[in-house]
């Protein structure tokens, strides 16, 4: 039993050590994610289209899918189409492959799911990216000149600079048990971006709206759907109460 015990132990924490590798050690932020917030989804899909899909594909997304977010097929194309693209093409990256390979030493992932795929103990695939787009800095030793306190080492570079602006963390140390470990106790401001850092952070936040939305875009009619499915089910359950009690009445 106690070796039982120890194995337990054991397997828990390397699952503990696996989430913690995978968010870099950094503690997540919860995401405002409200999917039915049209203006928002409209706002992080506009953000999307423009910061991410340069590089990144969304292969199992749409363009006129975007219809089920408020946006008509002429505002789609009129604000969010590449010229060479059609409504009803899947959303495919700018960028050519050979070239991604060559610049960043693989080819950007897809991110059509990303929102999903990134859930771990430590939060939600949309706690994750918005921590993670919210925790750039810059590092002259990295050969992007940027670094990310979740995804440490991270090969893609900080595409959201100009409006973030540039910034540095400021650790404290702390000691514990002998050992001492950094804390990051704020960011330092070196050069303002275009937006302050409330409308960066609510920016952020409708584009991992639209994220969360894209990995899944019927959840808010499953939402809608399973919220009658369960009162028919309670109104059917009365009745059936009922209907079983005047059945065995007489019996009785």
């Amino acid at each position: 039993m106690k070796k039982l015990i120890l194995t337990i132990v054991a397997a828990l924490g390397m699952v503990a050590g696996s989430a913690m590798a995978a968010g870099g050690g950094h503690p997540l932020d919860k995401a405002p994610v409200k999917t039915n917030d049209l203006a928002s989804l409209q706002n992080g899909a506009k953000l999307f289209v423009n910061y991410c899909l340069n590089c990144h594909s969304a292969a199992f997304m749409r363009f006129n899918r975007l219809k089920d977010i408020g946006l008509t097929d002429q505002q789609v194309k009129d604000n969010l189409l590449f010229t060479t693209d059609k409504v009803g093409e899947t959303m495919k990256a700018a960028i050519d492959p050979k070239q991604a390979k060559a610049w960043f030493g693989a080819n950007p992932p897809d991110l059509t799911v990303i929102a999903r795929s990134r859930a771990s103990s430590a939060g939600s695939g949309a706690d994750y990216l918005y921590t993670y787009l919210r925790t750039y800095y810059r590092d002259d030793t990295k050969l992007t000149g940027w670094n990310n306190l979740v995804f440490p080492n991270v090969g893609m570079p900080h595409v959201l600079w100009e409006l973030q602006g540039e910034r540095r963390p400021v650790f404290e140390e702390h000691e514990s048990h002998g050992q001492k470990t950094h804390v990051l106790k704020g960011w330092e401001q070196v050069s303002p971006g275009k937006m302050t850092p409330a409308q960066y952070d609510a920016a952020i936040g409708d584009l991992v709206n639209y994220m969360q939305w894209m990995a899944e875009p019927a959840q808010n009619t499953r939402i809608r759907v399973g919220v009658w499915v369960l009162i028919f089910l309670g109104f059917f359950t009365v009745i059936a109460w009922r209907l079983n009690a005047a059945f065995w009445k007489d019996v009785k």
